[in-house]
């Protein structure tokens, strides 16, 4: 369809000319008005406008006039545009019906007005406010505005406030948002539920009702709304406490303010009920300090109730007792009952001791069938006292799935400060007490009397580490006593002895104090081990500087049974050259008490190594005479204790003089250890012991210095 206005093409002649706002030559046939026409003059004055906009003439419906705006949102060139049809530019029924019935009536009388959209070539589609108006002379103005940003960024608010409110109502705060003035702008279904806001007051508007009934739920009103206002009044305060509400929760409530371009513009409260989890924490608390079965308190909170009551006495006031008491032969309740049963007695037990107990007074079970009861504001007198009747409430019978019995228990006492000051120091002693009782028949209490102890368990603890770090930094040694014949003073051996100095304490450490420590630990393998090493290597120096002297080295059980013993003793004379018959093995008479079978072939392969084997401190222990006579040993030493009284203790006497004659009748040599007098010397000598050592000839010596007294011998009575 071709315009049918001269104005529109002239323009349309331009445009085709390529020309920027220069008309082209129109036909001289075409006369051009000098005075612009109305269609003219309204097509000037939209070309002016924002807003998209074109005409139509009222008898063709015909697009006569369009403005750029309107090119740019139709995206459609304007040849493209003034050859349209009305009712083609915006496709939709509610234009197709207007313009229809615009056509229908022949004259421009309708007005049309509301939102429509606009499908576009590139795909897009555009959100638009539509308005049809009749103008002068016989001309319809389409204008278009177009909302598409306004939409899109409304629907992308929306689509936030979406994203926002589910994620308010997932959460499992409650939260509350209010204006600076404190107006209630939003709220999710959790906080409604913490504060059980009834359903009709949530909907009611009314944010005074909302504060009254979260004041009214608290516990305290008036601290609670002084808190609020002082929040209130701090616009840049962030806060966060907790509020108790008359129904027993708890809440967390945390608050902070909303801020909008870097103002604030309301608050933020957050409240977290917090009740399930601080039940759960006294449930743990309660599981930790309490036994499960009988409910009583355990080991742990009773340590603590000790340890409060020791602190809280004060000096010269009266004290307070603990007892320990243990259930007799419970493993027969157990085997017989089963452990319901034993469960169940021990419920009973539970019972009847609270009620031995005053208030104020504390029971606790230990573990297993043992209880405890923390006596306040007594002495030994008044433990006595609850002891007795504790041991009346326990004997008294049971019946149980129809069986009658009774049970009994024995009690261990420890009075405060007198037998402890600590919680541990006085469990202990109760316990060693009760301990006490049981050993003593049972069915009864026994006060804490302290027994001397040669090291306590700390002590034997550093004891032991600081042996094990003198061994690796070599602060052992070796030192060596002469053994004497006695008839001729010659020196036929030497018994390696070991010493230890300790530069912490400045001098010498005994053996009688780490020995049985090393022992216990088992670190007196290690010992051994390095003693027999460097005996017999000072041995093989000796032998190779011409004294060929026998070397004695004790053994212990535990080294003893080690299975490479044996094989180790051979080593260490391969390793050194060192003849078999120049080591002494002595041996405690414990050894020669264990698997006699095992004892005897060991012993029978260190005799046929060509060891020599002795029994130390023969006498003092037990030992069999078929032993004797079956084993390989060697010689018998005497202990010092018997030679200490000689030769005026007759039974000291009596005892050594048996010792000799049944090495004689066993053809086993002896030696006597300790000889200090030339008393004892004689007498030793005259009923045939032939061999001694002690402090008459010489003590313990460095190696040096034994070297010295070889040299003086060798000059008196020749070579060794």
């Amino acid at each position: 369809m071709t315009p049918r206005c001269p104005e529109l093409l002239a323009r349309a002649a331009t445009e085709s000319a390529g020309g920027a706002g220069v008309p082209a030559p129109l036909p001289a046939a075409v006369a051009v008005p000098q005075e612009p026409t109305p269609l003219a003059a309204w097509a000037q004055l939209i070309e002016n406008l924002n807003e998209a906009v074109w005409l139509v003439q009222a008898d063709t419906l015909q697009v006569c006039a369009v403005n750029e705006s309107a090119l740019r949102l139709l995206q459609r060139s304007r040849q493209e545009v003034l050859a349209a049809g009305a009712d083609t530019l915006l496709p939709t029924p509610e234009d197709f019906a207007f313009w229809a019935e615009a056509a229908a009536q022949g004259e421009p009388a309708a007005e049309l007005s509301s939102e429509t959209l606009l499908p576009r070539a590139d795909g897009s589609t555009l959100y638009l406010t539509r308005r049809i108006r009749p103008l002068p002379p016989r001309l319809y103005m389409v204008a278009l505005q177009d909302h598409s940003a306004q939409r899109a960024a409304e629907q992308e608010r929306e689509q936030l406030l979406a994203q926002l409110r589910a994620t308010l109502e997932s959460t499992a705060d409650g939260i509350l948002v209010t204006d600076l003035a404190g107006r209630i702008r939003s709220f999710n279904r959790r906080f409604a539920q913490i504060w059980a806001l009834p359903e009709a007051l949530l909907h009611s508007g009314n944010d005074a009702a909302v504060y009254d009934w979260m004041r009214s739920s608290v516990s305290d009103p008036v601290r609670y709304q002084q808190r609020l206002d002082n929040v209130r009044e701090a616009v840049l305060m962030q806060a966060s406490d907790r509020l108790r509400l008359r129904s027993g929760q708890v809440l967390e409530r945390v608050t902070q303010p909303q801020w909008i371009n870097g103002r604030p513009i309301g608050r933020v409260y957050s409240f977290r009920d917090l009740s399930e989890r601080i039940a759960a924490d006294q449930r743990i608390e309660r599981l930790a300090s309490t036994d499960p079965l009988t409910g009583l308190a355990n080991r742990a909170q009773f340590g603590d109730m000790v340890a409060r009551a020791a602190a809280a006495a004060l000096p010269g006031s009266e004290g307070f007792a603990l007892l320990v008491l243990d259930l007799d032969h419970f493993k027969q309740v157990n085997d017989s009952l089963g452990h319901q049963g034993g469960d169940r007695v021990l419920c009973e037990m539970r019972n009847r001791l609270q009620h031995c107990v005053r208030e104020g007074d504390m029971v606790a079970r230990l573990g297993g069938d043992q209880f405890a009861l923390l006596v306040r504001d007594s002495d030994a007198r008044g433990a006595e006292l609850a002891a007795g009747r504790v041991l009346e409430a326990v004997a008294r019978p049971l019946t149980l799935e129809g069986a009658e019995f009774t049970l009994t228990c024995s009690i261990g006492i420890a009075v405060h400060p007198i037998d402890g000051s600590s919680a541990d120091e006085l469990l202990r002693h109760a316990e060693t007490a009760m301990q006490r009782a049981k050993a003593g028949g049972r069915s009864s209490y026994r006060l804490h009397h302290p027994v001397p102890q040669p090291l306590d368990a700390r002590s034997r603890i550093r004891l032991d580490h600081a042996m094990r770090l003198a061994l690796a930094s070599k602060r052992f040694r070796l030192a060596y006593q002469p053994q004497h014949d006695l008839d001729s003073g010659r020196v036929i051996g030497v018994e390696a002895l070991l010493r230890w100095y300790d530069p912490e304490r400045g001098s010498d450490i005994s053996p009688a104090e780490f020995i049985p420590v090393a022992e216990a630990s088992g670190f007196i393998v290690a010992i051994g081990e390095w003693v027999l090493t460097q005996a017999v290597h000072q041995a093989a120096q000796w032998q190779r500087q011409g004294w060929k002297v026998p070397v004695a080295v004790n053994v212990s059980a535990l080294q003893f049974q080690q299975p490479y013993f044996v094989d180790q003793v051979q080593a260490t004379l391969d390793a050194a050259s060192l003849p078999p018959q120049l080591l002494e093995l002595e041996l405690t008479e414990s050894i020669l008490l264990q698997d006699a079978q095992e004892t005897l072939a060991r012993l029978q392969a260190l005799a046929q190594l060509g060891v020599r084997l002795a029994v130390d401190d023969f006498g003092t222990g037990y030992s069999s005479l078929a032993y004797l006579k079956r084993f390989p040993i060697n010689k018998l030493k005497i202990d010092r204790g018997f030679v200490r009284g000689l030769p005026g203790d007759d039974s000291d006497a009596a005892i050594v003089r048996a010792i000799v004659q049944m090495a004689r009748a066993l053809e086993l040599g002896v030696i006597a250890e300790g000889v200090e007098t030339r008393e004892q010397r004689d007498f030793l000598a005259q009923i045939g012991c032939h061999e001694g050592q002690g402090y008459l000839w010489a003590p313990a010596l460095e190696a040096e210095l034994l070297q010295q007294r070889f040299t003086e011998a060798a000059q008196e009575h020749g070579p060794a």
